[in-house]
């Protein structure tokens, strides 16, 4: 799909590689400019987030290093960092520096508190920016700590993946005028962003301030349970037609005090019935049973076990590549097959680069 397109990363942690890795896997050209030398965390030969990319080692701080860095951004439709707010300008590699050669430059700028305001230079994490943008309240049971799948919702979900749009959408205008753009992907802004669904029920009572009291995080109904087995069951039938099914497959469809599905004074005794009863069997064994069921339930599953599910295998969304468990490129379009191309190692390319940039 974007077969031509050149992006040029500049290395970093987490969400600009997952970014840089989604536009290899939807055909661009990456080449990544990894560090020179075993700098801080990034150490690996090479990483799965590099699959599909192109490597070359540069020392940024180096004069002909940064030479060849800006002739490669020169030559390429966008370029993506995950440095804090200056860092690129410090180097002379900063839109503005850059724009001067190179007008059509879709400049992408990944960070986690966004490239203004009062914590633009402070250090955070994931956790700090969903906390701080809202998303993390509503993701725990009512008096558990909130807790949210590591890097999921700030680093990937408001993060990478705005990023990745806001780079295709910049791709687009400079393909029609001609004109870059910068693209200021911060994960407070995305994980807010992302928190619209969820914002939107508010409009119809179904969003309250508290924790564990809205649509979907409080119900008995909306929840995961523990099994026999220690593992867990997840349930989530919201419309009446998916609860009554839930019902009928438990045999509770006759029991009075489950019937009243939207009154939450009664889900915490709901609740209470729902985990005496999960807790009777196993995980798999609950799966057997809702197998084929609209009542809207399905097995925790790790991403191993998720590689051998009947679904998840018809469509290979899991499988072992290049001696690792990865993920299939998503989305998906028609009459292309999902390929999982290896990752580089480390400079890996830096021979066919500089003879490509000595021809220019």
């Amino acid at each position: 799909m974007l077969s031509g397109v050149k992006i040029v990363e500049i290395e970093g942690l987490g969400p600009a590689p997952f970014a840089g890795m989604m536009l290899a896997d939807l055909g661009a050209e990456v080449t990544v400019i990894h560090r020179k030398g075993k700098t801080g965390a990034i150490t690996a030969p090479s990483s799965l987030l590099d699959r599909g990319k192109r490597s070359i080692a540069l020392d940024l701080k180096d004069k002909d290093d940064l030479r060849i860095a800006r002739a490669l951004i020169t030559r390429a439709d966008g370029v993506i960092e995950g440095f804090r707010p200056g860092v690129m300008e410090r180097l002379g590699l900063g839109p503005e520096a850059l724009h001067e050669d190179h007008p059509r430059l879709v400049f992408g700028r990944m960070t986690g508190w966004g490239q203004t305001g009062p914590r633009a230079q402070q250090a955070g994490h994931d956790l700090n920016y969903i906390a701080t943008s809202g998303a993390l309240h509503y993701a725990g049971l009512p008096k558990d700590a909130p807790v949210t799948p590591a890097t999921l919702v700030g680093d990937i979900g408001g993060g990478a993946l705005y990023l990745v749009a806001g780079m295709l959408a910049g791709l687009i205008k400079a393909g029609r005028t001609g004109q870059g753009c910068v693209v200021d992907a911060a994960i407070v802004d995305g994980s807010a962003h992302m928190m619209s669904l969820l914002m939107a029920l508010g409009q119809g009572g179904g969003l309250s301030h508290e924790r564990g009291k809205s649509l979907l995080d409080g119900p008995h109904w909306s929840r995961s349970y523990l099994c026999a087995c220690g593992g867990y069951i997840s349930v989530q039938a919201l419309e009446p037609q998916f609860y009554a099914a839930l019902l009928q497959a438990l045999d509770l469809q006759d029991d009075p005090s489950m019937s009243a599905q939207h009154d939450a004074r009664q889900w915490p005794t709901q609740t209470a019935t729902l985990t005496a009863l999960f807790a009777s069997k196993s995980r798999n064994a609950w799966a057997s049973h809702f197998d084929g069921s609209e009542a809207c339930v399905a097995a925790v599953l790790t991403p191993w076990e998720a590689a051998q599910e009947p679904h998840m295998r018809a469509r290979a969304t899991w499988s072992e590549a290049h001696g690792h468990l990865q993920a299939a490129p998503a989305p998906r379009f028609d009459g292309v097959v999902p390929k999982i191309n290896p990752a580089p190692l480390r400079d890996a390319n830096r021979a066919e680069i500089l003879a490509e940039l000595a021809k220019d």
